[in-house]
């Protein structure tokens, strides 16, 4: 049950107008749609609030406490350099509880009880299914971190935006290539019971065949189970790859399971990092990933030759060289999807800066703003790497890093073209009223 005593926290960073002044000459580097005019800067210095949808509790909780480190390392550092217009970010912060009814009370709450500007943050894509029709009702804007396939979909409302996160169709496309060639043909599926699990489920099936693979199994699990080995006996025998992606907090029981399970032989694993985000890979009883492959959006492990960018990022949000908290290294954070947040909170400042955004009588402009961008430069604003934006779906498509684990340590391997994710779009929310 979520607790609500403790829902709420704000964010205050302050500025100077010297340092006001001296952001506004800073912009981020965007490409934008031809015709989009970029209006002038807004003058008020009243803080802009940003309703942060966080999985404080619940099963995202794990989660939740990494996207909430990476927004205030963001804030601070957008706050010092100016703030957006000129003004300062206000984080106001309410707990989901990783529930979809309590997600669209959120929303509620931020428009009517905080008169925030927007709302951002949510991962958990139940929560996001849950909540977007109250920020279409609302008209608020909904930037979300989520990677489900829900947004680029058409499913949601013009209100929804995922831009600073790649999809799960986006990532299952990329990676399938390399898993077929490299790992296996004969492919089981183990994944989460709902709608993140059923993109994996609907997406990697389709792009493994593309590719000459098949997918011979796939096991939906609860994503509330605690204990896993009943539906290990249902990988079918001549499986080559085990392809999972789990999520909670009984992600760690269940690749222990696993490897119990098999006792150190067995097919080979492919696994999206979800099944070990917030778990250090040296944890006894996961010996038996030595070897094995994971996907990561942005690599846990500090990687050689990782950019000046890359680096910055990671000093601000408190990560060390092995992904946990610089303050305690059992605090492993979830960086392979954390980073969207800094990310999304960039281009939400390049977005209200383009529109001249003064306060929710310039939502619709906010919306239109977001729609018009084309593609993101690698750099400070985005260390995980440069972006394409598709307006239309309102979704980003950006690199994906295959990672094998060596010496208990995950290794990027293979990192995919933007291309390689890629897909044809099934909706377009421009053509919906604002």
């Amino acid at each position: 049950m979520t607790d609500r005593r403790n829902v709420s926290s704000i964010i205050r960073n302050p500025i100077s107008r010297r340092s006001a002044l001296k952001g506004l000459a800073a912009t981020a580097a965007i490409g934008t749609a031809p015709g989009f005019v970029r209006y002038s800067q807004a003058q008020s210095s009243a803080p802009i609030k940003i309703g942060f949808q966080a999985h404080r509790t619940g099963i995202g909780a794990s989660y939740g406490r990494w996207y909430e480190r990476t927004t205030a390392a963001a804030v601070k550092l957008i706050n010092e350099a100016g703030g957006i217009n000129g003004r300062p970010i206000e984080i106001i912060t309410e707990d989901d509880g990783t529930d979809a009814a309590r997600g669209a009370e959120v929303i509620e709450k931020f428009a009517n009880q905080h008169k925030t500007d927007i709302v951002y943050g949510t991962l958990f894509s139940h929560v996001v299914v849950g909540s977007a029709p109250a920020a279409g009702e609302l008209k608020m804007p909904y930037y979300v971190v989520s990677e489900g396939y829900h947004v680029a979909s058409g499913k949601m409302n013009r209100w929804v935006l995922q831009p600073g996160i790649t999809d799960v169709k986006a990532q299952t496309r990329s990676v399938a290539p390399w898993i077929t060639s490299n790992v296996g043909k004969k492919i089981t599926m183990i994944y989460p019971d709902y709608a993140f699990g059923h993109d994996h489920r609907d997406f990697f099936a389709p792009a493994a065949v593309e590719q000459g693979g098949e997918v011979i199994a796939q096991i939906p699990i609860p994503p509330t189970e605690t204990s896993f080995t009943r539906y290990f006996p249902q990988i079918p025998a001549d499986t080559d790859v085990i392809y999972h992606v789990m999520v909670g907090p009984a992600v760690l029981t269940f690749v222990k399971e696993l490897g119990e399970f098999y006792g150190g032989s067995g097919p080979a694993l492919f696994g999206f990092i979800d099944s070990l985000e917030a778990v250090d890979i040296n944890s006894p009883g996961l010996e038996f990933l030595e070897g094995s492959h994971f996907w990561e959006g942005m690599p846990r492990y500090l990687q050689e030759g990782a950019s000046e960018a890359e680096i910055a990022y990671r000093d601000a949000v408190g990560l060390d060289e092995n992904g946990a908290s610089v303050n305690d290294p059992k605090d492993v954070s979830t960086n392979a999807h954390s980073f969207g947040c800094w990310e999304t909170l960039y281009v939400i400042k390049a977005a209200m800066e383009a529109a001249d955004y003064k306060g929710p009588e310039d939502r619709a402009k906010l919306i239109e703003a977001t729609e018009a961008m084309t593609e993101f430069a690698e750099g400070k604003e985005h260390p995980q790497g440069d972006k394409v934006f598709n307006g239309k779906i309102h979704q980003c498509f950006g690199h994906q890093n295959i990672s094998v684990v060596e010496n208990q340590k995950l290794k990027v391997v293979h990192r995919t073209s933007i291309e390689d994710g890629m897909y044809e779009p099934e909706a377009d929310y421009t053509t919906q009223t604002l």
